[in-house]
């Protein structure tokens, strides 16, 4: 007789980011297998393991500093504020920060396609955000400009 696959496991985590405490039991041919988990955090397969959270703040203020000026080619100026974003926000999740620049971070980096605009308005409130600013707000002068795409 041959041996029959395994189903595939349920998925732990629902929502990213949040905590699951689960157990998980395997049955295979030869027995069972326990695997006993208390604390699951949600992750993308695949993905580099989180930066420390002061190395990725200090990508973002580098990404956020070239944004502003101009510093390379839109496409690639796009892509260096997408990854500092991403990267910062993969390590307020590790860390479990949920102070106002990861949630920033969170919120900029989903917004597909990024203007010039709004590069440069996400990219003045991250520089007041991390250089320890009361009340950020964009080159306009609207606050919250990371939450609308123009």
């Amino acid at each position: 007789m041959a041996p029959r696959p395994l189903p595939t496991a349920p998925r732990l985590a629902t929502a990213p980011r949040r905590a699951v405490v689960a157990s998980a039991v395997v049955a295979a041919t030869a027995g069972a297998v326990i695997f006993s988990q208390t604390s699951v955090r949600g992750a993308v397969m695949g993905a580099p393991k989180a930066l420390p959270y002061a190395e990725a703040v200090s990508r973002t203020h580098t990404a956020a500093e070239a944004v502003l000026a101009g510093a390379g080619a839109e496409t690639c100026l796009r892509g260096k504020l997408t990854n500092a974003l991403l990267g910062l926000s993969s390590s307020c999740e590790a860390k479990g920060e949920r102070n106002p620049l990861c949630q920033l971070a969170d919120k900029a980096a989903v917004v597909t396609p990024m203007s010039l605009a709004f590069m440069r308005d996400t990219a003045t409130q991250l520089l007041a955000l991390i250089d320890g600013a009361a009340t950020p707000t964009s080159a306009s002068g609207s606050p919250e400009p990371a939450l609308t795409q123009p």
